[in-house]
């Protein structure tokens, strides 16, 4: 049961950034139609994926073994940045979720808001705003070095011309 609710590591940057093209589409869609259902269907995928990598989340699932396969060779990138990105996705969602419920739609469409902005720059410009924030917090000692023994070691990280090949 403990393999089953664990993040994958590393991450095939290409399935990562596939499964932020999804969740642009499906973030517009709720701001396109105010729908409480859609935006379910957004969260849920949240929490899917921070709970079990793609097991649980038919769009990480469809862009790992459907998607990235046919885009290329895999483009590893360390796990847990990405486990925490999809933790402020849940985060948001959820809190989207929660202030609609409250009647406070303004404030879930903002939130939606920001999670198109972070998830396009993900699928667009391969940018993870939620891996750069890991990165500050490990930086400053609020995220444990063992957390990601690859963040830590330049020499585990691909090359930048390896990285846009």
């Amino acid at each position: 049961m403990r393999s089953f609710f664990s993040f994958p590591n590393p991450v095939n940057e290409l399935a990562a950034r596939t499964v932020a093209a999804g969740v642009v589409v499906l973030a517009v869609t709720t701001l396109a139609t105010r729908s409480w259902v859609v935006l379910a269907v957004l969260a849920a995928g949240f929490l899917g994926r921070v709970l079990a990598g793609p097991r649980l989340s038919v769009l990480g699932w469809a862009a790992q073994r459907v998607i990235a396969p046919r885009l290329g060779a895999p483009r590893l990138v360390p796990g847990p940045p990405k486990r925490f990105a999809q933790g402020i996705g849940a985060t948001l969602t959820i809190g989207a979720l929660v202030a609609y419920a409250l009647g406070a739609t303004t404030v879930a469409w903002v939130l939606v808001g920001l999670v198109v902005v972070a998830a396009t720059l993900e699928s667009a410009l391969g940018f993870c705003l939620g891996c750069w924030i890991f990165g500050r917090l490990q930086s400053v000692g609020l995220i444990p070095e063992s957390v990601c023994e690859a963040c830590n070691d330049i020499r585990l990280r691909q090359p930048a011309s390896a990285a846009k090949a």
